[in-house]
């Protein structure tokens, strides 16, 4: 289900569940995977994974600024300021202690939470996602999407990112999810799709952090994922000690999606080694 919290000027919105089984049983503490996900949706993508949730284990999964029933963003934008609005829900929720999933910019924001509030990190996932910064070619990347946005608006970004973010199965099979990524997409407006590109965009390299972490790990890539390499996946997994290596076939940038029954199997081990 969907909530709202509003703190101070800012409002969060945020998906939410909780196992059968957690909700019954309130002897023992229930335990929080966070969400986080990428650009340029909101936490509805998420929503597969509801029914993968074991006993004792709840979801959150928050919007970023503007995307979804969060306010919009004011101002430029750092990765920083969303891991802010990540810790400031989490607090408002008395959650302290949660395993990240994050896909693609939920990867990022992933990186900058471990950066400024690592205790809060128990456990990762990382999806379709990235250590390194954006080289020169990626930053021009994303300066001609910030131009696009000021042409295209929200449309634009649609036409552009659809076929990028999901494999060339789903496009071909799957035109109902064809049609829920440009719903999720055309739900943001312009200027919270141009704060998070400025954001990505200036993000650090994150690859020492990982070296320097010693928590249960997992790297999940779609073998047709057509915006990061797998190698950026074996990369992660060999940055981080003890880590997981799973190959989604049939998905793209968004496995969660595309395979959710794949995905959420993945998951299910991730749960079983926590």
């Amino acid at each position: 289900m969907r909530d709202l919290l509003t703190i101070g000027r800012k409002r969060i919105g945020y998906l939410k569940a909780e196992s059968p089984e957690g909700q019954s049983d309130r002897s023992k503490p229930v335990r929080t995977l966070l969400f986080l996900h990428a650009f340029p949706l909101n936490a509805d993508m998420w929503q597969p994974q509801i029914a993968a949730l074991p006993p004792g284990w709840r979801l959150i999964a928050p919007d970023y600024r503007g995307c979804g029933q969060s306010s919009l963003p004011d101002g430029t934008q750092t990765l920083d300021d969303y891991a802010g609005d990540v810790v400031d829900l989490l607090d408002a929720l008395h959650i302290h202690d949660v395993a990240v999933a994050g896909c693609s910019m939920g990867g990022y924001l992933a990186f900058a939470l471990l950066r400024s509030a690592p205790h809060y990190v128990s456990a990762l996932m990382l999806v379709d996602t990235r250590a390194q910064a954006d080289t020169e070619e990626g930053k021009a990347s994303r300066r001609r999407m910030l131009e696009m946005i000021d042409r295209s608006g929200t449309e634009g970004v649609g036409q552009d990112m659809v076929p990028k973010l999901l494999g060339t199965s789903t496009r071909r099979t799957r035109q109902d999810l064809v049609n829920l990524v440009e719903q999720l997409i055309m739900g943001n407006p312009p200027q919270a799709l141009k704060a998070a590109v400025t954001a990505m965009m200036a993000r650090p390299d994150s690859t020492d952090l990982l070296k320097g972490l010693h928590l249960p790990a997992a790297v999940v890539a779609g073998d047709e994922d057509a915006l990061i390499p797998l190698t950026a996946a074996q990369d992660l997994q060999r940055a981080l000690s003890g880590s997981t290596l799973d190959i989604i076939p049939g998905a793209g940038h968004l496995p969660s999606l595309e395979q959710p029954a794949a995905f959420n199997a993945v998951l299910k081990t991730f749960f079983e080694r926590l």
